[in-house]
């Protein structure tokens, strides 16, 4: 297990709201340097003000030149990475009948390509923290949607399964150079994204909680961190289902709107 005083060099995304900027607090609360990357550059120096120990680096994760020259920006600064905290994400949901294909390309944008371009970014760096011995961590948050398949999630859940898929297999590709690999997959969490849905969202728990669930289990070391789990493990569960039943199970929960003529 990671010592929660051991100080540590982060690169987090998506710090300036939500489960992010959570995150952010708790770790540079406990004593890590910690490099916040978000696209509102006040929104950071908000968050970085009188904190030492915080670095922003304002970031548009889909540029992905932005991104390079983001990680050579953090290799001059910290010269290696202990932990990769990917957290920037976005969510849209589809309408029936109208299939917005630029509205799959915007999700994806954030939360596939964004953490693609940021691993390619980072990898060097922890494996510069690998050769001078120690144990460097890459996690990214995906989502309890990865799980199952839901009505209007085809953007968003299809986003985070490839995020998820994406992670798992570089986890393999990793194993050998002792790089380890963590998959986040929240419920429901209070952000301002989620504020945004039109829907129950049951078993919801705050931001700080999440960040808290999160540091926790990476800290331990834990490669699939979900939470809260008697959601998490229903969601997981009902996955598992043969494919004629999650059908069912999911007509239940689609809308029918009318079609126009």
């Amino acid at each position: 297990m990671t010592s929660p005083n051991e100080t540590r060099r982060i690169w987090l995304t998506g710090a300036t709201s939500g489960i992010g900027r959570a995150l952010a607090l708790r770790l540079l609360d406990q004593g890590h340097l910690v490099a916040l990357s978000g696209r509102s550059e006040p929104a950071l120096m908000t968050l970085c003000e009188g904190r030492s120990n915080a670095l922003p680096l304002p970031l548009d994760v889909t540029d992905r030149d932005a991104v390079e020259a983001a990680g050579r920006h953090l290799s001059d600064l910290f010269g290696h990475l202990d932990l990769v905290l990917l957290n920037a994400g976005t969510c849209e949901y589809l309408d029936a009948p109208y299939m917005d294909s630029a509205l799959v390309e915007r999700v994806f944008a954030v939360n596939f390509f964004g953490a693609v371009y940021c691993i390619s970014a980072a990898l060097p760096l922890l494996r510069r923290a690998r050769d001078a011995g120690g144990r460097p961590q890459l996690a990214a948050t995906s989502s309890a949607a990865a799980y199952l398949a839901l009505p209007r999630a085809e953007a968003y859940g299809a986003s985070k399964a490839a995020l998820s898929h994406y992670l798992e297999s570089l986890r393999l590709d990793l194993a050998h150079e002792r790089i380890e690999v963590s998959l986040i997959h929240p419920g429901f969490v209070a952000t301002p994204l989620t504020e945004r849905n039109d829907f129950a969202m049951p078993m919801r728990i705050s931001a700080e909680a999440a960040a808290q669930a999160i540091v926790a289990g990476i800290e331990k070391r834990r490669f699939d961190i979900h939470f809260p789990r008697r959601f998490t493990c229903g969601i997981r569960l009902l996955g598992l289902l043969p494919p004629s039943l999650r059908y069912r199970l999911g007509k239940r929960l689609a809308r029918h709107p009318a079609m126009e003529t």
